[in-house]
């Protein structure tokens, strides 16, 4: 438990912001499971709406430091190939 002043306000600080992490790592992976659900009903342009509609906000989490900029980049490498293959 944290005992000093600082340290207190440190612990509470750390949970607000696991807090709102944790909502934007579901909307992430949310946006990323929407477009890999298209893909496997063979539906190719609802997939490409969704890859278009989750790719900013994988920019984003990449940008906020949520992921590093190479898993973002990887993640819509993997969903661009997998619309293509359709």
């Amino acid at each position: 438990m944290a005992n000093s002043p600082s340290a207190r306000k440190r612990a509470r600080q750390a949970e607000r912001r696991r807090q709102h992490n944790k909502g934007r790592r579901s909307m992430l992976r949310t946006q990323i499971k929407r477009v890999v659900k298209a893909v496997k009903a063979g539906d190719r342009q609802g997939a490409e709406e969704a890859y278009r509609s989750a790719v900013p906000v994988i920019d984003r989490m990449a940008t906020k430091g949520l992921i590093h900029k190479n898993k973002a980049a990887r993640h819509k490498s993997r969903l661009n190939a997998q619309i293509n293959a359709l």
